[in-house]
């Protein structure tokens, strides 16, 4: 299976809708229409972030999605590159998408002269871990948060 990585486009929302919802199954998250529509446009707005790209099979059916946003950091004078969201179908897994997805993020970053692309994952996620194993550096950090 070939994997072209491109931009999200409008026409991609019934399959983007379809993979987000996924992605929020997977981690048993709730986020309501509301939330989920304010999203969908802000990925439509190039000026605003978070940004989206899409792996397209052979097919041309959009078969996973990343998305990612670019924030500062008093540890270095560049922004860091958070990559926030990443599924791929499951259908379709282990043919590629989500290591170009995760490289794509790279390139953009790279491009943006951020000083490192990071990310986190449910310690749960162990098919996705043995990619992030090969494509990044496990950290020991440990997050913690308040709910607002």
């Amino acid at each position: 299976m070939q994997i072209t990585i491109r931009p999200l486009a409008e026409s991609d929302h019934a399959r983007w809708k379809t993979l987000w919802e996924g992605y929020l199954t997977f981690y048993k998250a709730t986020i309501d229409d509301a939330n989920t529509g304010a999203l969908w446009g802000r990925l439509m707005d190039e000026a605003q972030a978070p940004y989206c790209l899409v792996a397209v099979d052979d097919d041309g059916v959009v078969v996973g999605i990343v998305q990612y946003l670019y924030h500062a950091t008093s540890w270095t004078v560049h922004d860091k590159c958070y990559l926030q969201d990443l599924f791929v179908d499951p259908d379709r897994r282990v043919g590629g998408a989500g290591r170009a997805l995760i490289e794509a993020v790279y390139e953009k970053a790279s491009a943006a002269v951020a000083s490192e692309v990071y990310w986190m994952t449910q310690e749960f996620n162990s098919v996705a871990r043995v990619l992030y194993d090969r494509v990044g550096e496990r950290t020991p950090f440990i997050k913690y948060r308040m709910l607002m």
